[in-house]
């Protein structure tokens, strides 16, 4: 799982996220804010709405949270959405002895991104993808 603060950088920089089951997600509300949440239609539905999608936390009745804005949540996107997300860019992932390391090509320009955890070296590849691009 990529950290909250490549996450929200992510977001920042403008990765649109369209919540479906299996996301992971957490909350900017204070008391909240560490906790993992995962969208299933079971505990925790993107609902559309003219205003913009809440993430309703559906039969959770010991908590006093019912819904959320998704502008309040930020995505934690997994290694299989990461990879996605980079596409004709994606070179190769290379196991290196104490870390991943990422290489993309972005404008003509081929570049790495290395560390210990696969999904943040693509977080980092994405990032740079998309400020790219902007």
């Amino acid at each position: 799982m990529i950290s909250r603060e490549l996450a929200a950088a992510l977001r920042d920089a403008g990765l649109v996220w369209h919540p479906s089951s299996g996301d992971r997600f957490q909350i900017d509300l204070p008391d909240l804010d560490a906790d993992v949440f995962t969208v299933s239609e079971m505990t925790i539905e993107p609902k559309q709405y003219a205003t913009g999608t809440i993430l309703a936390f559906n039969g959770t009745t010991e908590w006093a949270l019912d819904s959320v804005a998704q502008s309040d949540a930020v995505w934690l996107p997994r290694e299989d959405q990461l990879r996605e997300l980079l596409r004709a860019t994606f070179r190769a992932l290379r196991r290196l002895d104490d870390a991943f390391e990422v290489e993309v090509v972005i404008a003509g320009e081929t570049r790495v991104f290395e560390h210990p955890e696969p999904a943040e070296a693509y977080g980092q590849a994405a990032l740079a993808l998309i400020e790219a691009s902007v």
